[in-house]
């Protein structure tokens, strides 16, 4: 069975466990996301919407907030003397398709309550409290969020580890780099995503 969704303004074709790159979507890596815009279901007896098929729906996890590869612009004007060049890396979210659901169904996650894992989730950060990596800095924290990936929940975690400021970042060693891929279970995304350099560009700003 596959499905044929629309995010971002753009159609996708989609089955369970494809993963897929979409326009950036709200939201931490592991959170569950609902894709309802479901133009056409295929299989035995495909459905085509009037746009969209009434009580169907995606279910996905994120995997990652990235940004895709650069993409150049150039512009020349002749005898002009103009030109102009730009780079742009568009923020994107990776996908991993989970459920196809139809009839108003609702993915299971989403109709549990957080119930018993949250105790966990508390240990783990008090945890965190108690042994962080770094020595956080004196002095007023940088707004972190500022670097492509974060969002106020990584912001939280890193300020638990003892990363408050952009000059921290951006002075990362490759022992600091492993130490909190594995506190965070990042798997290179520090590197992936290129947070040094993006670090050491804002607390240049700062100065």
């Amino acid at each position: 069975m596959f499905a044929v969704i629309s995010t971002g303004g753009k159609q996708y074709k989609v089955s369970q466990g494809d993963l897929l790159d979409v326009e950036k979507l709200e939201g931490e890596i592991g959170d569950q996301v609902v894709l309802d815009k479901v133009l056409m279901l295929g299989g035995e007896k495909p459905l085509i919407g009037t746009p969209f098929v009434e009580g169907a729906s995606v279910a996905a996890e994120i995997i990652n907030q990235t940004r895709a590869a650069k993409i150049i612009v150039f512009k020349k004007k002749r005898r002009k003397n103009y030109r102009r060049k730009k780079g742009h890396r568009q923020h994107i979210t990776v996908l991993k398709i989970a459920d196809i659901l139809t009839n108003g169904a609702r993915p299971e996650a989403a109709a549990k309550p957080a119930g018993k894992k949250a105790p966990a989730k508390a240990a783990k950060t008090d945890e965190a409290k108690v042994a962080p990596l770094f020595k956080a800095p004196e002095g007023a924290a940088d707004d972190l969020k500022k670097i492509s990936g974060v969002g106020p929940v990584l912001e939280k975690k890193l300020n638990e580890l003892g990363i408050t400021t952009f000059a921290q970042v951006a002075a990362f060693s490759k022992e600091d780099i492993d130490r909190v891929d594995d506190a965070l279970s990042f798997k290179g995304r520090i590197e992936r995503d290129n947070w040094l350099e993006q670090a050491s560009k804002l607390a240049a700003e700062n100065k």
